[in-house]
């Protein structure tokens, strides 16, 4: 599955009925909020009298949009999008969202997720004529397939419906047509999606940190399968595709979503807690301090320490102005990312017996590089856990966990792990118990990259009789 498009990112839309202000200074504080599922470019498209006036870049948020008077930019629909795609850093039009004009107006689409036929689905738009401006851009894609099937459709709906059944793996979708705003997530729930309220105005955000950030109100999660489409005179919801059968990505609470959402019911905070404390239960050992690697770390290592017994506390300071490494496109820059990220607090762990808690092992490199920083601060021993089983498994569905032959898990036995990281011990949440880390969780869990069962199929493949 090399050269398939693995993203994650982050969607956040706006139908301002009751018109707050600068909708797209909403949009872009809503942005701002969910930087943490990606870095690498950022966009926003706004609807005012049926135009679109788009706006995105490679960078950050912050950066991108820091030359435009966004209080100018005024509409009565928006929807923004921050992405992690590594092409989308090189390559504008690998940015999203993305807008074209087709026979019935403007059709603006942004994605969250990856779709694992991408490649099959463009070359059977490309034999019919279609004409990419991209490289690499799961949502100009999807655009090309909802203009072709709305030429046999009576609403945008009922095209974005004819859409759902042809792409394989996981999106969460805010698409934007002359007069409505449609948000969708796929019929297993892998990616997260919300909606929120102020006043009359209606919100839509991937995590529900994005709605709280601009004063809105959270209401509920979309259902797996679930289509809304927001109009000036009513709001609907379509099922069509909803399933007793769901499965969220794990690594939603494991690391992406920020610790201050709440994903389909569970406080994301609460579950990395609770990840500690089966970790800590399973894995015991005697120590001085835990301490957690921030960010995604450290809830899960109050967790370890609430349940050990062992004192909590700070072993490792952050730079506050590094994005995440997990999510830096090239190793070269995840090491780079790590020496300017973190310093060791050399009087809290000298002397003493560490215990270090992580979200996952991936490649393991950067872990190395964190046990090398706490030992040459005066620690006596490292003991390293992880509040995540062994990465075993490629994902096909926007997670940055790249081939087998990549995956430290796969070509280290656990000893030979510890023994690359020169950790003292080393020990995993034991895989039949990572389910038990969100208790709260309205829908199930995809864990395919500790266990190899997939809920769809990855193949690059597409019944090209069903593309109109």
């Amino acid at each position: 599955m090399q050269g398939t498009l693995r993203e994650h990112c982050g969607l956040f839309g706006i139908y301002d009925k009751s018109k707050l202000g600068s909708i797209a200074s909403t949009v872009y504080y809503g942005l701002f909020a969910l930087q943490h599922r990606g870095q690498e470019s950022a966009g926003i498209a706004v609807n005012r009298d049926r135009e679109i006036t788009l706006i995105k870049d490679t960078g950050l948020v912050s950066d991108v949009f820091k030359r435009y008077d966004l209080s100018a930019l005024e509409g009565e629909f928006a929807i923004g999008h921050t992405c992690a795609n590594a092409d989308a850093k090189d390559d504008v039009t690998n940015a999203q969202p993305v807008t074209v004009k087709y026979h019935k107006g403007h059709l603006t689409v942004a994605h969250n997720g990856n779709i694992a036929n991408a490649k099959a689905l463009r070359d059977a738009l490309e034999s019919k004529g279609a004409i990419f401006h991209s490289t690499n851009n799961p949502a100009e894609i999807i655009c090309h397939l909802i203009a072709r099937a709305r030429l046999h459709t009576a609403t945008i709906e009922e095209a974005v419906a004819k859409v759902v059944p042809l792409l394989k793996g996981s999106f969460s979708l805010l698409i934007m047509s002359p007069c409505k705003l449609i948000a969708l997530r796929d019929p297993l729930g892998l990616r997260p999606l919300c909606i929120g309220k102020i006043g009359d105005s209606i919100l839509f955000s991937s995590e529900s940190c994005g709605l709280e950030t601009v004063g809105a109100t959270f209401e509920r999660d979309l259902k797996a399968g679930e289509m809304v489409v927001v109009t000036p005179d009513e709001i609907y919801s379509d099922e069509r595709f909803c399933s007793a059968c769901s499965a969220l990505c794990i690594f939603e609470h494991i690391y992406l979503a920020r610790p201050d959402s709440v994903v389909d019911g569970q406080s994301v905070n609460e579950a990395r807690i609770n990840a500690g404390k089966l970790l800590a239960r399973q894995n015991p050992v005697d120590a001085d301090l835990v301490i957690g690697v921030p960010d995604s770390g450290v809830s899960s290592a109050i967790g370890y320490a609430t349940e050990s017994g062992i004192p909590y506390g700070v072993g490792l300071i952050k730079n506050r102005y590094i994005g995440r490494t997990f999510i830096q496109p090239t190793q070269a820059m995840r090491e780079r990312s790590v020496a300017l990220k973190l310093n060791a607090l050399d009087s809290n762990v000298k002397g003493k017996r560490i215990v270090m808690v992580d979200d996952s092992i991936v490649r393991g490199t950067t872990l190395k590089n964190i046990v090398k920083l706490i030992k040459k601060a005066g620690a006596k021993e490292v003991h390293v856990r992880i509040s995540s089983p062994q990465f075993l498994y490629p994902c096909y569905f926007g997670t940055d966990i790249p081939d087998r032959d990549q995956l430290a898990c796969n070509r280290y036995t656990v000893e030979q792990l510890r023994q690359n990281l020169d950790a003292d011990s080393l020990s995993f949440l034991e895989l039949d118990s990572v389910e038990q880390i969100a208790p709260c969780s309205k829908i199930g869990f995809c864990k395919a990259c500790f266990d190899g069962k997939y809920p769809c199929a990855v193949d690059d493949t597409v019944d090209e009789s069903l593309i109109d």
